[in-house]
């Protein structure tokens, strides 16, 4: 299958591939950033449409509905509130925090029940609780506990970003103090073309991809698939800078 044209250049979706120019060495401007010693202006119209959507869960002390195309994720979150179970607090000057992530047995064509707890959803809890522990600022909660449930209600590829993006604002809808509003893409090649915000049929196409977070304000990016923090400001990091060139513009 053909996942860029090579006669019209478009993606399946009807997306244009990444058009990287080389320009100017930093410091970076806006929808800039560095590769060696370069930076890279990239063109957005390849992104999917984002919307985004606040206060959706009337319970919830801070919630939201996001977009990325035909992804769809909801995310709520309670607290800062008492810790239920004082055994989980490792550490009682900092709040804790807790992520539940699940797909709705509609989200994908495929109607099988999915168990609660399997290891696809432990590991994206995981990662989406430890990306929000870099952003918020947890020392100003000691003793509490704060609950995000993030849940998957259509899946067309790139459902790890949209959660990370839908965790963020609901965690801002609640007030709770961040370093920074974390935001998260996927990127990948295929055909010999880097792509950037891809699809179910991409992302399952069996090629290099990688999901990042970014925390802008900090030079801060969380590599999602592999939990590593990464200096987006250190130029002799060419590997990271290629692929935080795909994410960042």
């Amino acid at each position: 299958m053909e996942y860029v044209n090579p006669l019209t250049g478009f993606r399946v979706d009807g997306r244009r591939p990444n058009e990287v120019t080389p320009t100017c060495p930093f410091p970076t401007a806006p929808h800039r950033v560095t590769q060696s010693h370069s930076v890279l202006l990239l063109d957005f119209a390849q992104m999917r449409q984002l919307k985004g959507e606040v206060g959706v869960v009337a319970r919830a002390d801070g919630s939201a509905l996001f977009e990325m195309g035909n992804t769809r994720v909801i995310a709520a979150v309670y607290g800062p509130r008492e810790v239920q179970k004082k055994g989980q607090q490792v550490n009682s000057k900092e709040a804790l925090v807790r992520c539940e992530y699940r797909m709705a047995e509609f989200s994908t064509g495929d109607r099988r029940r999915k168990p609660k707890g399997d290891r696809r959803s432990t590991e994206i809890s995981l990662v989406i609780r430890q990306t929000m522990e870099a952003s918020i600022l947890t020392h100003l909660m000691p003793r509490s506990q704060i609950d995000i449930f993030v849940q998957v209600l259509q899946a067309d590829g790139g459902t790890r970003s949209a959660c990370i993006n839908a965790a963020t604002l609901a965690l801002a809808d609640a007030g709770i103090p961040m370093r920074d509003i974390v935001t998260s893409c996927s990127a990948g090649y295929l055909c010999s073309n880097p792509l950037l915000d891809l699809n179910y049929l991409e992302d399952s196409a069996g090629g290099p991809d990688v999901t990042v977070g970014i925390l802008a304000k900090m030079d801060k990016s969380r590599k999602i698939n592999g939990l590593s923090m990464l200096n987006i400001a250190d130029p002799s990091m060419d590997i990271t800078h290629r692929v935080i060139g795909l994410l960042v513009g």
